[in-house]
């Protein structure tokens, strides 16, 4: 099977937005620092928060409510997916190690195999818990190669140790494996919602309200339903459910599998005597996001964070509702330590649609809480209370790791066969392993403390993975491939390339045979080019080819090109190549890099027009020079070309090759270290370009890690690298074979699944699982609509083709601005 994806999203450069560039600051807001005063004079302290206000000012009246597209709105990093101790460990058999790192600090390793959501993909999941954090990681499973805990501590980075990991085999372990997972987050949330009417400028004439109005119980019912406190069985977020001491009422909701328990100030107890309203402050003032629903219309005086004292909500909503045309209005306040989240407001922020408007604030709060989890405060708060319950938990262990030699297993394969002698005896203690881990599951569920459902009390809606039929059938492997206008150019080992037309019913049409093995293709259909790189070894060449000229032979029906046929076609310095790389952001001429064992050649069009030249000549060869050679210390595993700002002595080559990513001066051949990778075995993935205000940032991708460095800014010719606030990294379940970016998303191809994460911000988002997954073509092409050109912004759609061996299937075309999605259930629940 094949899967095609297209994907339509915007972006602030050419192919892909940045973290901390200009479009993050249009729909992630910018940090400003915002003080307030009080209705008499006095200031209020100052705080430094990031507003997200869409893009548009404030205090703009004029604006007409503006489409967005709902499939932007995501849970990031859902309880699901984080919690892997809950879903795939509890309750069955599986495998617990403790052991000490060489800086002598405790760790605990959990071990299984499963089957991957349920796909019949088996595959082993591994747990390392540090005072540092976790870290998850997933592995293939093959039954001819066996798999020791060494080498699942390697894949993690962990190849010394002070003691080598021991296997716990009493099946109370699952309890106390349970513990520090709770440590990880919330499965479920309260958020404070705080009434402000017209002119209110401080928190205790807001926190003073006795009672809401229309429009404010209009918005309190729907965000949810009014509950009885009284005898309440279900998530009360810290309010009283016996004695009525917080209220007779409240306002809960079930979202995505989340309990939602909201504070509202109008609910909570009030007092006359107490102008401050400490009750209500005491729930309000500690949550970490506040709702505060503002009455009057835009042009009143704006509610900045600075009037609430609290020194523990980190996020503020702020609402306001227009009866003029039935639609509400979003402002985010985050405090700057926060990490950006999604999803990002739409341009203006109005939602006419009610359901929508509540869809999209419920799963921004979520997301905002969780990202405040991951401020400083709360993450060194995390860490100690980690640290000390891992090696509280440690000493508890100590004895069970000198009973009975239970070290017999370690650094033993995985799932090793008990010997027949002891196999009843095994057999026993897996079961009693089993019964006890669902009986803590059970409870777990019953406490409300593990997401037990992942239905959405939401309306259906499209999820932006949702396939069409490309073609039926295809019996080949791909080598490679590229999109050419709606048909796909596919190159194999046993067919040559073949052209396959958008129109299921037509056959594919051979372009070239078989004695042309390419191995790299790019098409470019602005130069009316395609761009080979065909066989392998001494005889490996470059090759490049009119586009017109192949339609041309296609159309008239002449015969089939061999090797032979293209030897005018054949770059001859290119001899022995066995990497290639372009640079992707067209807006600067053409150019290649041709790597061959440790040589760098730099290629560049005569010609810098996207028209295509009008000669008489079939062989584009004549319109390309080379430029020079670069002598590296060893060949090249990944190479990306990144743009300089001016494009005068200042365009750049990554290259990865043994421990590190270094980046080349295409005019000096000057090499500077970028990064280096810290591991025994380094499986190198990609370096992406990617820009932001001008300046040159890279995505390095290398086992499961995905790194974003930023080079800023040029200094003539020399790049000034160095640690830098955008700098980030996100670690992959699975360790990718291929990675592209279409923002907002960035995927990762791995043996048998697409993991799909935010560009933003790494948090995770989808997993559809595909057995025995390889993705065959990336490729993205400007178009304007619009929308788009209302916001100032590019759209881009891009095309993925990937290939699976488990379906019979082959391709699948994703409509525009759509991922994917599998209607036969191959891509998981």
């Amino acid at each position: 099977m094949c899967l095609t994806i297209r994907l339509c999203s915007s972006s602030a450069s050419e192919d892909l937005g940045c973290r901390r560039g200009d479009f993050s600051r249009k729909h992630y807001g910018s940090v400003e620092l915002l003080i307030s005063s009080d209705a008499d004079g006095a200031i209020h302290r100052a705080g430094r928060f990031r507003v997200e206000n869409g893009s548009l000012d404030e205090q703009a009246s004029d604006y007409t409510p503006g489409t967005w597209r709902r499939t932007d709105v995501h849970l990031e990093n859902p309880e699901y997916h984080t919690r892997w101790y809950f879903k795939y460990f509890l309750g069955k058999v599986h495998q617990n190690y403790v052991g000490t790192d060489a800086e002598k600090n405790p760790f605990y390793l959990s071990v299984v195999l499963s089957d991957q959501n349920n796909q019949r993909v088996p595959q082993y999941r591994a747990i390392l818990w540090r005072k540092t954090g976790t870290l998850k990681i997933s592995l293939p499973y093959s039954p001819t190669k066996t798999l020791s805990v060494k080498s699942i501590l390697s894949a993690m980075n962990m190849d010394r140790f002070e003691k080598g990991p021991r296997e716990i085999l009493n099946p109370e372990i699952q309890k106390v494996r349970v513990t520090p997972e709770r440590q990880l987050g919330s499965v479920n949330f309260k958020f404070g919602v705080l009434f402000a009417r017209d002119g209110q400028l401080t928190d205790d004439e807001m926190f003073s309200n006795e009672t809401g109005s229309e429009n404010f119980d209009k918005f309190l019912n729907l965000l949810g339903d009014t509950v009885t406190l009284q005898g309440w069985a279900g998530y009360r977020g810290g309010l009283d459910t016996k004695n009525d001491t917080t209220g007779l009422q409240s306002i809960y909701t079930v979202y995505q599998g989340h309990e939602l328990m909201f504070h509202v100030s109008t609910m909570l107890p009030y007092s006359k005597e107490n102008k401050q309203q400490v009750e209500r402050k005491r729930h309000i003032g500690n949550d970490i996001v506040t709702i505060v629903f503002q009455e009057g219309d835009d042009a009143s005086s704006s509610f900045k964070p600075s009037m609430i004292r609290s020194h523990f909500t980190h996020i503020f909503a702020l609402v306001r509702y227009n009866s003029q045309n039935d639609s509400y209005r979003l402002k985010i306040f985050s405090e700057e330590s926060v990490p950006l989240f999604g999803p990002p407001l739409p341009s203006p922020p109005v939602f006419t649609d009610h359901h929508e408007f509540r869809d999209f604030l419920l799963v921004k709060l979520i997301n905002g809480e969780k990202a405040t989890l991951e401020t400083p405060t709360f993450a060194q708060k995390r860490q100690r209370t980690l640290d000390m319950l891992i090696r509280s938990l440690y000493q508890d262990l100590m004895p069970d790791l000198h009973k009975n030699m239970l070290n017999r297993r370690s650094f033993s394969d995985v799932l090793p066969e008990s010997p027949k002698s002891a196999r009843k005896k095994e057999e026993a203690r897996q079961a009693e392993f089993v019964r006890i881990g669902q009986a803590l599951k059970l409870k777990t569920i019953v406490r409300g403390d593990a997401p037990t459902s992942l239905v959405t009390t939401g309306l259906c809606r499209k999820e932006p993975w949702e396939s069409q039929s490309f073609s039926s059938t295809f019996p080949y492997e791909i080598i490679c491939a590229d999109s050419w206008g709606q048909s796909l150019l596919v190159a194999t080992d046993t067919a040559g390339v073949l052209m396959l037309d958008e129109t299921p019913t037509l056959p594919p049409v051979q372009v070239f045979d078989k004695t042309m093995a390419v191995k790299q293709m790019h098409i470019l259909e602005p130069q009316d080019l395609l761009i080979t790189r065909a066989d392998k070894g001494k005889d490996a060449r470059l090759y490049v080819f009119r586009l017109g000229g192949i339609k041309r032979g296609l159309e008239e029906r002449q015969l089939v090109r061999s090797k032979c046929d293209c030897r005018e076609n054949k770059l001859e310095k290119t001899k022995g190549c066995h990497l290639y790389s372009i640079n992707t952001h067209h807006g600067s001429e053409l150019r290649i890099v041709a790597a061959i064992r440790t040589k760098l050649l730099l290629i560049t069009r005569k010609h810098p027009r996207f028209s295509a030249v009008a000669t008489g000549a079939d062989s584009p060869v004549e319109e390309f020079q080379y430029i020079r050679e670069i002598c590296l210390c060893d060949p090249p595993v990944v190479m990306a070309l990144v743009d300089g700002p001016t494009g005068e002595n200042d365009n750049m080559i990554c290259v990865a090759y043994k421990h590190q990513f270094d980046l080349i001066n295409e005019s000096t051949g000057d090499a500077y270290r970028l990064h280096h990778v810290d591991a025994n075995r380094v499986n190198f993935v990609a370096a992406i370009d990617v820009y932001e205000d001008g300046e040159a940032g890279l995505l390095l991708c290398y086992n499961y890690i995905c790194y974003y460095k930023k080079v800023c800014p040029f200094n003539g010719s020399t790049p000034m690298i160095q640690s830098n606030t955008s700098d980030f990294h996100f670690s992959w379940n699975q360790m990718p074979n291929a990675i592209v970016c279409a923002f907002p998303y960035i995927l990762a191809f791995t043996t048998d699944s697409i993991e799909i994460r935010l560009v933003v911000n790494g948090n995770l988002v989808y997993t559809a699982v595909v057995p025995e997954l390889q993705l065959a073509a990336s490729r993205v092409s400007m178009i304007r609509c619009n929308y788009a050109t209302r916001a100032g912004l590019s759209w881009s759609r891009r095309m993925l083709v990937a290939q699976s061996q488990k379906t019979s299937c082959t391709f699948r075309l994703l409509a525009p601005c759509y991922f994917f999605s599998n209607p036969n259930q191959y891509l998981g629940s």
